[in-house]
């Protein structure tokens, strides 16, 4: 009871109670955007979310240190656990999907980019049970759109590519663009990658010449989705707007 009556205390919970509110509006807003889009007939993003089998285990099971430690103390029990969680995986994801009447299976990938484990890792705890959960969504319907976390830029591009076409979406957020375009272009859908950094510290006029130059070049014969290469806490306003009016003055074919 000391503690209510601390005027930090009741500073902080008045803080929390003035969020909590602000959340529930966004809800709102989103809920009825999502509402909108689909009565139009575009399904909205917000579908089924999910992970990478080996993301599940590294953020939710095992955490960062132990994911790394059972790939060399116990990598059999690491293998064995990833084939288990794939099977529930697909079915949670599934079945989001269609509850929200969104084919669009949101996945973020944490645990993998270039700095993170080996290529050699890669494909043999990250790929081979990450691409039996993209199948398996994929076979019933939803459209898998990843995003991966920091970059791929080494033969990963080359391994992802392994997946039926015009059947994902990869967003990429510091991945080299044209290089992505080069390998996945014919394949698949790709996103990105105006970064946090980007319309944190850059002019509009920098971030428009950015956008359209991501526009023309990756753009090139379609399969591309101009949009950041992460979720922003805070920028320049007009960095988006410089976005917004570079997809509507040079993303026309």
């Amino acid at each position: 009871m000391m503690m209510c009556q601390d005027p930090e205390f009741q500073k902080l919970f008045k803080a929390v109670w003035k969020a909590s509110q602000e959340s529930v509006k966004w809800q709102k807003v989103m809920a009825d955007c999502s509402r909108t889009a689909l009565e139009m007939g575009f399904p909205p993003l917000g579908g089924g979310v999910t992970l990478a089998p080996f993301d599940t285990v590294a953020d939710m099971l095992r955490g960062t240190h132990g994911s790394v430690m059972d790939m060399f103390r116990q990598p059999d029990k690491l293998l064995e656990a990833l084939e288990v969680i794939t099977k529930r995986t697909i079915e949670s994801a599934v079945g989001m999907a269609n509850m929200a009447r969104s084919p669009v299976v949101f996945v973020p990938m944490h645990k993998v980019d270039d700095s993170f484990m080996s290529l050699k890792q890669f494909e043999k705890f990250y790929w081979p049970t990450f691409r039996k959960l993209l199948l398996g969504c994929i076979n019933e319907g939803c459209v898998p759109m990843m995003v991966i976390d920091g970059s791929y830029n080494d033969a990963r591009l080359e391994i992802i590519s392994d997946l039926p076409r015009a059947s994902v979406v990869w967003t990429m957020e510091k991945t080299d663009m044209f290089k992505a375009k080069k390998i996945l272009g014919n394949s698949a859908c790709i996103a990105g990658n105006v970064t946090a950094a980007q319309l944190y510290t850059l002019k509009p006029k920098d971030i428009k010449e950015y956008c359209r130059k991501l526009i023309e070049v990756c753009g090139e014969g379609g399969g591309f989705i101009l949009t950041g290469g992460a979720s922003i806490d805070k920028g320049n306003p007009d960095n988006l707007r410089a976005m917004t009016e570079a997809a509507m003055e040079y993303g026309v074919y």
